[in-house]
Formats: C-alpha cells, structure tokens, sequence
C-alpha cells in the first residue's frame, strides 16, 4: 500500500509516514522531498474572475490530487506488476459530503484505474479563489483538447448555435493548436487553458489511467464561469473509443484505458450529483464511430480545414510529435478518414501498416484479431460480457457502434494488406 498525501501547505505533516509521499497544492513546502501541485495558480484564477463554490473548488482538488497520486505510484513496484493499492489522503474545504460519497468515488477509481483505492478526506484544504467575477455571454463548455473528437464537437455544437466555453488542458505538442481552434470556432475570448502542474522528484507511471480527471476538474471549474443552474459540460468522445472494447483476453480491465467509458462516466455524475455539483455531463457521440462523427460533422468546410492537423496519435512525443500511424487511436484515426472519404494529409511515422516491422506490431495485430475474430465468429462471441454494464436500452446501440467500428478497421488493414 503506497501513501499518498495532498494538503495545503499548513496542513501537511511535518514527517511522512514510511512508503508515504506528499504534495502540497497551490504553494511550494520547504520540505524539498514534497511535491506541488498546481503552484501559483490561485492568483492566476482570481486574476481570470473564478470564485468557485466550495464544493466545485473542492472536486477541482480532489481531481488533482487523484491525477498525482496516478503517476506517482509506480505500477512495477505492485505484487503482479500492474494492479497498485493506493491510499490518498486528501484536504478540502468541506470533507463530510465526500465521506457520505466515498464508496462511489472509490469504485468509480476502480473502474478508472483498475487499482485498489482508499480514499481520506480532512480538513484545512486551500480556499476556494475569490476573483471579481465577469459577465459571461456563454451557455455551456466543451472539451477542447485538440484531437479530432474534440474539434468535430466544437464544430457542432457552435453550428447548433450554442456559445460554449472550451476548456483545455495545456500540452506542449497540442497548446497553439487549440487556441486555434478556439478562435476558429469564435471562442478564442473565453478559451481556458489550464495545467496541472503537478511536479515532484522521482520516477513517474507513464500508464495515466486516471489523466482525465484533471481535465474534468477544469471543465467543472469552468462552470463557475456560467449564470446557468444546471451548466452542460460536452464530452466530444466517439462510441468505439470510449467502450475502448478489448482487442484480444490480455487486454481486459484496466490494461485498455477508460477515460469515457460510460460506466466511468456515469459514476462520475453520480458523484457529482452526490457532491451537490449541478454539472451535466453531455456525451453526445457514444453511439457513433469517428467515421460517422466526421461525416456527419454540421460545417464541413470548417473540417475539411483542421481535421488532419489535429492529433489523435497514443505516442505523438515519442515521434517528435508526429503521428506514429501504428496504435490503436492513429488506426481508429485512419480508418475513419478513409470512411469519410477525404485524402489523410497526417503525417505518419508508419503511412501503411504493413511497413511498420515485426517488433512493433502488437496493435496492428491485435485489431487484426478482433476483426477476424468479429467476421468469422460474430460480433456477440467477440463482444463477450463486454456491454454487460449497459442498460438493456443502450446495449444494441453500443454493439452497433462496436460492430460498425470494427468494420472501419477492417477497411484499412485489408488497404494496407494486413489481413
């Protein structure tokens, strides 16, 4: 069990337990062995007119130290090399609907992550920004993180005639990319573009199965921006990704990541509702593959324009960032340009699957499997208890749209002579 502390800087103990690390949030300790976690950033914030309630504030830091504590626990170091134990401890303003909700926001962890986690709650978290807030002419927010997804979803919801605010997480390779489509898309004044920065020494996880909750936590913290009581947050994610269906048995659980997927998701309103945040979140391309998103995206002009400059790619940076054109999201990427019918302009490290060499084909072969296994078998063998965590009235629709991507893949290998 790794211990993992996240406490204002006058709460944090002055000597850590053994097999224990701390973060401290907005504020640097003089312990040099604690970590940071968003430093500096309350000003920022009062500067920009957020004065956010305590409980969103509070889910704002509860976000940020899950994020910490993913990539500060180490998985090798686990007993089976992967499923880690995790007991975070964590101050806030308000702990005692957070014990009411514990169990939830432990479960919804689990699913997230596919670890153990033991959540704590104390008092004595920082105090919630107290800005000069702005009038704000807009009526929801929409997640903006420079994939394609997300650019399809501020396409339409801007054609729908709604005013979003975009939210985005900054990223070195995917920053100047989204300002531009803010602006593109007539949001650039209200574009929030925020980080983390959670800091410290050591190794980091690279797995980040819990990445999104950051990213959540911003888009939560945006509307306290809105004069809506009942504010919308857009979740622009396609079917197929978000089900993220397991390719092959070793793939299961937490080894395919869960970011969307909707039984994550609802945990996370349930959460929310539970924490009295009134935010609702709006998925509205879960049964739909990226290759119908992009053909049925409201401006094609606007697409058409950006679609191949957005990434998608798992190892962007590994490529210095260009698109590896070999991982699961850059042949979900592929295969649904090619379903739209446009030339793919991206440019790919590997521009046919079949050229990518023998060492690096374990996602090319194991898409290759799932759609044999789909074609010869059934899609119902294939799928297995995969939708056993959907209701009886949206099962047929996500088996559709897992049947419907796997064809769009089927396309492209076949193009690229892998099957």
């Amino acid at each position: 069990m790794m211990k993992i502390i996240c406490s204002s800087v006058d709460e944090l103990p002055t000597s850590l337990p053994p097999h224990a690390r701390a973060f401290t949030f907005l504020a640097s300790s003089s312990q040099p062995e604690v970590g940071r976690i968003a430093h500096g950033w309350a000003k920022k914030l009062e500067k920009a007119g957020y004065a956010p309630s305590v409980p969103v504030w509070d889910f704002v830091l509860f976000c940020f130290a899950v994020y910490a504590a993913d990539i500060a626990v180490l998985r090798k170091e686990s007993e089976d090399g992967w499923t880690r134990q995790i007991e975070l401890e964590i101050t806030l303003n308000d702990p005692s609907p957070w014990e009411r909700n514990r169990k939830i926001a432990e479960n919804m962890l689990r699913v997230l992550t596919g670890d153990f986690w033991e959540l704590r709650f104390r008092e004595g978290g920082p105090t919630p920004p107290r800005g000069q807030r702005r009038l704000c002419d807009r009526d929801c927010v929409a997640l903006l993180s420079g994939g394609l997804d997300s650019l399809v979803g501020g396409i339409d919801i801007v054609a729908s005639g709604r005013r979003p605010i975009f939210v985005s997480q900054l990223a070195f390779e995917d920053s100047a990319r989204q300002v531009s489509y803010a602006r593109a898309l007539g949001g650039g004044d209200w574009h929030q573009q925020w980080s983390h920065r959670v800091v410290f020494k050591g190794k980091k996880e690279t797995s980040t199965r819990a990445r999104s909750m950051a990213f959540y936590g911003l888009a939560v913290l945006a509307t306290s921006l809105l004069s809506s009581t009942q504010p919308e947050v857009l979740v622009p994610e396609n079917g197929f990704i978000s089900l993220n269906p397991p390719l092959l048995p070793g793939r299961m659980s937490s080894l395919s990541t869960r970011t969307t997927h909707p039984l994550f998701m609802r945990m996370l309103q349930e959460l929310l509702k539970g924490l009295d945040i009134e935010a609702r979140l709006h998925m509205p391309y879960r049964f739909k593959t990226k290759g119908e998103m992009l053909r049925e995206c409201s401006d094609q002009a606007a697409l058409e324009r950006y679609a191949c400059d957005s990434t998608s790619c798992g190892r962007f940076r590994t490529y210095n960032r260009m698109h590896c054109g070999r991982c699961v999201p850059c042949m979900v990427r592929k295969a649904a340009i090619h379903h739209w019918g446009l030339a793919d302009t991206t440019k790919y490290k590997f521009s046919s699957l079949s050229s990518s060499g023998k060492t690096s084909a374990d996602d090319p072969m194991a898409v290759a499997c799932a759609v044999l296994s789909a074609e010869q078998s059934g899609i119902d063998s294939f799928l297995g208890a995969t939708l056993s965590f959907a209701p009886l009235d949206d099962r047929q629709k996500y088996r559709r749209v897992i049947e419907e991507g796997l064809r769009e893949l089927a396309v492209l290998l076949r193009k690229d002579g892998v099957i």
